[in-house]
């Protein structure tokens, strides 16, 4: 199970990255919801993976699972959703104002009067 949850993590992550590398504004925002997706898996596996544990230690049970990183991605969650509705806004904003979703535009050159 721990192989399967760290390759996951990793197909994510290479995913994010590739994503954050295009020249356009839609797969940018794609990769880092990405990255927050493999952060957050990452934070929930640090919690031991166990099947059917409870969260909380009572008496009868001898294995928990340790809620502070369930209670990590909860917020992790939340701030993403945050991160990319603001992210969504200015890329859009940036394509309306531009007719052009690419990330590196460069200026047009200036022509002088004395130059052709």
């Amino acid at each position: 199970m721990e192989l399967l949850v760290a390759s996951a993590i990793g197909v994510m992550t290479a995913g994010g990255i590739y994503l954050v590398l295009r020249l356009r504004t839609f797969p940018v925002i794609l990769g880092i919801s990405l990255l927050t997706y493999a952060v957050n898996v990452f934070l929930f596996s640090s919690g031991r993976l166990t099947i059917g544990a409870p969260p909380v230690l009572s008496d009868d049970v001898t294995t928990y699972t340790d809620p502070l990183p369930q209670a990590l991605v909860l917020t992790a969650i939340v701030i993403s959703f945050g991160m990319t509705a603001v992210a969504v806004m200015i890329g859009l904003g940036a394509f309306l104002g531009s007719d052009d979703d690419h990330i590196d535009d460069q200026p047009e050159p200036r022509e002088t009067e004395g130059q052709p």
